[in-house]
């Protein structure tokens, strides 16, 4: 991930788990959910994912790596991070255009890329 220095992502990411610990003692009383709930509180959850995007914008990161982040480190699905910020760049469309010429195109790193081998034969199916 593209972060200035080592110490601005650790304190990212202390910044995160400090975002958790709060919301889950706002919100939850049970502790079913490790942050706050997208059944039970979803406007809160939501308003947080973008708080947490705009975070990441901050740190100039794209959005491949905005949620791949928020998966690791806030344990935010994917596929909701995604549509916060699709729906984020329908209402600022000029700022997200500027932005993604701003921010270098970073290609995931070979060693990710590359196949993985075959495990074993494919079952024929009978």
């Amino acid at each position: 991930m593209h972060f200035q220095s080592l110490n601005t992502h650790q304190q990212y990411c202390s910044y995160l788990m400090k975002m958790r610990r709060n919301f889950l003692k706002m919100y939850h009383s049970h502790q079913d959910h490790l942050l706050p709930c997208l059944h039970c509180h979803p406007h809160s959850y939501i308003r947080m994912v973008h708080h947490l995007i705009e975070r990441c914008l901050l740190l100039h990161m794209s959005r491949d790596q905005c949620i791949q982040a928020l998966a690791e480190h806030a344990s935010i699905r994917p596929l909701v991070t995604l549509a916060v910020w699709r729906e984020l760049e329908k209402e600022n469309w000029d700022f997200f255009q500027a932005y993604s010429r701003s921010v270098p195109f970073r290609p995931f790193p070979h060693r990710l890329t590359q196949r993985m081998p075959r495990l074993g034969r494919r079952k024929q199916w009978k």
